[in-house]
């Protein structure tokens, strides 16, 4: 497999998709003409609501849907020129348990192998098993697994052909802590080393800490796509959170601010920086005779952007 010269490990072109009308169900289109590209050893988060058209594009990657039209890269393969090619330099950890239930997991690694075309001098299976913490467990059935095992040997089918992307659908969708942490461990070991990830996630804080890049997709087109820090200052909004000495009334605030009392006590008061300054809540807060006890600044998450983008995309 030759190095990819391109900067972008995936490039999409005015990618649709239209399912066809089913039933009562009249045609459905989820994608409507993609324009994304993906840097090469990015951590890169694709995130959306349900429906949105994310599972529809990995789909589409993973060459197990079929595009309307458009133009899709895969580390410089055109997947309908080179669909060989293109379909080795990804693998895809997918969403379902999709797991042969008889087969244990050093068998289920050699037929995935097997199936990919890897030379048996050339698999690393052993290697895998260590890597997704299954080497006590590779000789014993799948269908003994628990549910955080399973979703280990997903990740190791994932890696038998050394794909140059992988591909995360949902990976921690109700897995414990512990399985979280050696995942995200896993996943960083492999981007050092050179390989690109793409995430799908529900849980925005994993999105937030991972990703250096992020698309949101709604309604089947890209909303936002940008760095992660990027995408954070977005929100203009911010948080103070004044200790007064304990509970009392909210006092009157400038216009454009909003106070609450927390359960512990704290004063919160929301504003967005763009239309107040944090000096100005400080001046009222004084006047009105409150104590500043303490007085600290919460920044806004991922998931305020979210809801914001897509809000908005809804109007």
């Amino acid at each position: 497999m030759p190095d990819n010269a391109s900067p972008s490990a995936i490039e999409i072109r005015d990618l649709r998709k239209i399912y066809a009308a089913s039933g009562n169900q009249p045609p459905k289109e989820a994608l409507k003409g993609i324009n994304l590209d993906i840097p090469n050893g990015s951590i890169f988060g694709l995130l959306g609501p349900n429906g949105a058209g994310k599972s529809t594009i990995i789909n589409i990657l993973a060459g197990l849907v079929n595009k309307t039209s458009g133009h899709v890269k895969i580390w410089g393969f055109d997947q309908d020129v080179n669909p060989r090619q293109s379909r080795a330099a990804i693998g895809v950890m997918p969403q379902e348990l999709n797991i042969d239930p008889f087969l244990p997991p050093r068998a289920s690694l050699e037929v995935q192998a097997g199936l990919y075309g890897v030379p048996a001098r050339e698999r690393w299976t052993d290697e895998i098993l260590a890597l997704v913490g299954l080497t006590a467990q590779a000789d014993s059935y799948a269908r003994n697994l628990s549910g955080g095992m399973k979703r280990r040997l997903l990740l190791a089918k994932a890696l038998v052909h050394r794909p140059q992307i992988l591909v995360l659908d949902e990976p921690t969708a109700g897995v414990d802590i512990d399985l979280r942490a050696m995942l995200w461990d896993n996943v960083r070991r492999l981007n050092r080393d050179g390989m690109t990830i793409i995430l799908t996630t529900h849980y925005l804080e994993e999105a937030q800490e991972m990703c250096d890049e992020i698309a949101i997709i709604n309604h089947g087109q890209v909303i936002a796509r940008e760095s992660t820090s990027g995408l954070l200052g977005r929100a203009d909004t911010k948080t103070l959170v004044i200790d007064t000495g304990g509970p009392g009334p909210v006092p009157d605030l400038p216009d454009g601010a909003q106070g609450m009392r927390r359960d512990n006590g704290l004063l919160a008061i929301n504003y967005r920086p763009s239309a107040l300054r944090t000096d100005q809540l400080i001046d009222a807060l004084r006047a009105a005779g409150q104590p500043l006890l303490d007085v600290t600044t919460e920044e806004p998450d991922l998931e305020d952007v979210f809801v914001s983008l897509t809000r908005q995309d809804r109007g």
